[in-house]
């Protein structure tokens, strides 16, 4: 799984929380740390998606 976020991100910062291994912000919007998420992590991602205020969190 990848994933990506778009510019539309407000920074809240709900999926640093939510999966720090793969999400940490940056320096106006978070990033994304990995290439391939790990799928020990896939759970938490599509949590963040979820979560995501914006949809901005993009599962591809």
């Amino acid at each position: 799984m990848k994933v990506r976020i778009e510019d539309t991100c407000t920074a809240c910062g709900l999926c640093c929380d939510t999966c720090p291994e793969v999400f940490e912000m940056g320096d106006e919007i978070a990033v994304v740390l990995v290439t391939e998420v790990p799928p020990e992590h896939k759970d938490n991602v599509e949590q963040a998606v979820d979560d995501c205020p914006v949809e901005a969190i993009i599962i591809e």
